[in-house]
């Protein structure tokens, strides 16, 4: 590492700002950040010397930060910078992971101090690493435990060959879990091939898969080479394996076994060396029980099992990627969307995500294109269910807190007299004496944005509570 890369992590801007300016003065590259989840997004997505980030933040606090760090970046030094100072919280900081610890107020040369020695540490502890880190794992947004489980499954599993079935429904991310496998592998350099097994007839299918000699059947015009043979030396991925007939299992089973594959209409098998992961939205067991799929394939496919869980399993990742789908799509369609509102986001928080990260990447890029304000609101997305819909012009309550969010889908069919955007509106209003300012402010919205709203609403003096 050229010139040492540092994110700071804190809610205060005055801190952000002071330990920027001490950072950059003395070379380093700095990236301030003002919450938990900003960090992590970041730091899955560029690689650090050193983090350093306070202790006590609201919603993501600097330990979860800590402990999400230890996982995605490993050898990163995190100092832990606190104005509660106190022996037991220092600690506690160390004993999860911590390099070190520094209370505020600080010093320009306590900082440049512990900094230079976090950075030392650093190099010392990635001599000879180029990386310093996991290939593959940019693709991944998410720091819940769910998926911390499938990065250390990942991790375990990519320096060997042995076969891997990925479980999980659809658009749970497995053909990335397969890649970030093969990245990770010994065969990262040779190819990494994917087929659909859904996608082709059974004929098609075992032509793609083995391939086929010209003239071996009515269209067969040409020799083509089976993707057995493309993915030689590298990795061979079949999603959805459980829609391959039960005589193309046979003749998967064969080639697994033998390691070797005929084509259509060939009569020299052909030795392959590739390492083999299939994914299913299905349970292979119950189908083998069924009599649906060979028990004997089922039990090759599944030596090291891997579940992807479904979103509605790692809520804690949905501001992770609801901004990362956020900011790529405003990007790519030119809008100025600075963020969801509490409400909307109140509506994402509850939702199941039948189709889940696949659905919420569409539900975002579809927002982002209805949105008429800079707040993604309630009613850009087309996505809610006929219950959920229904709240939105007839529920009487509104979420103060992430507990009681939770009641919404308990009040889904009490009778309501006020819609759940109007009442977060008079809430926040409420709470604040009816100052417009203070209001937007505490709801994450501009005044001009957050008075348009109250438009939108017929929201006026007249609705305030004495």
């Amino acid at each position: 590492m050229s010139q040492p890369r540092i994110l700071v992590v804190d809610d205060e801007a005055v801190i952000r700002e002071a330990l920027r300016r001490i950072l950059q003065s003395d070379g380093y590259q700095v990236d301030p950040v003002a919450s938990g989840h900003a960090a992590l997004e970041r730091i899955q997505q560029e690689q650090y010397s050193v983090v350093i980030s306070d202790l006590k933040m609201p919603g993501m606090s600097g330990m979860e930060v800590l402990k999400s760090i230890r996982i995605l970046q490993p050898n990163v030094p995190v100092i832990i910078i606190t104005g509660y100072a106190t022996v037991e919280t220092a600690v506690d900081a160390i004993k999860n992971g911590a390099f070190d610890y520094l209370s505020k107020p600080f010093t320009p040369d306590q900082v440049r101090a512990l900094i230079r020695k976090a950075v030392d540490h650093r190099l010392a502890n990635t001599e000879g690493d180029d990386s310093g880190n996991a290939q593959g794992f940019d693709r991944f947004i998410g720091a819940s435990k769910a998926m911390k489980k499938v990065y250390n499954r990942i991790l375990q599993v990519a320096p060997t060959d042995s076969t891997v079935l990925i479980t999980g429904e659809s658009g749970t991310g497995k053909e990335l879990v397969a890649r970030a496998i093969h990245d990770n592998s010994q065969r990262r350099d040779k190819p990494f091939v994917a087929i659909d097994c859904t996608a082709l007839a059974e004929t098609l299918l075992e032509s793609e898969l083995f391939g086929h000699e010209k003239g071996s059947f009515t269209g067969a015009m040409r020799t083509k080479v089976g993707l057995f043979k493309i993915a030689d030396g590298g990795t061979l991925f079949l999603d959805e394996v459980s829609n391959i007939s039960l005589s193309s299992q046979a003749k998967l089973l064969r080639v697994i076994q033998e390691r070797e594959v005929t084509p259509i209409g060939g009569t020299k098998p052909q030795p392959i060396n590739i390492r083999l992961i299939s994914a299913t939205n299905k349970s292979l067991r119950e189908l083998a029980e069924k009599g649906e799929f060979r028990e004997d394939l089922y039990f090759r496919l599944n030596t090291i099992p891997i579940d992807m869980p479904p979103l509605r399993d790692r809520k804690g990742d949905l501001p992770l990627l609801i901004g990362h789908f956020l900011r790529r799509f405003a990007s790519e369609i030119g809008k100025d969307i600075k963020g969801v509102s509490p409400a909307a986001m109140a509506l994402l928080e509850q939702y199941e995500f039948p189709g889940n990260v696949r659905e919420l990447e569409h539900m975002i890029e579809r927002a982002v294109v209805l949105a008429e304000e800079d707040l993604i609101q309630p009613a850009d997305f087309g996505f809610l269910d006929s219950e959920l819909a229904e709240t939105l012009g007839s529920s009487d309550y509104t979420p103060k807190t992430a507990d009681e969010l939770k009641e919404i889908k308990r009040r889904l069919r009490e009778e309501a007299v006020i819609p759940i955007e109007k009442s977060f509106v008079l809430e926040a209003l409420q709470r604040n004496d009816w100052n417009i300012t203070r209001a937007a402010e505490e709801v994450g919205m501009l005044r001009p944005n957050f008075q348009a709203l109250m438009k939108k609403l017929q929201i006026s003096a007249r609705d305030r509570k004495f």
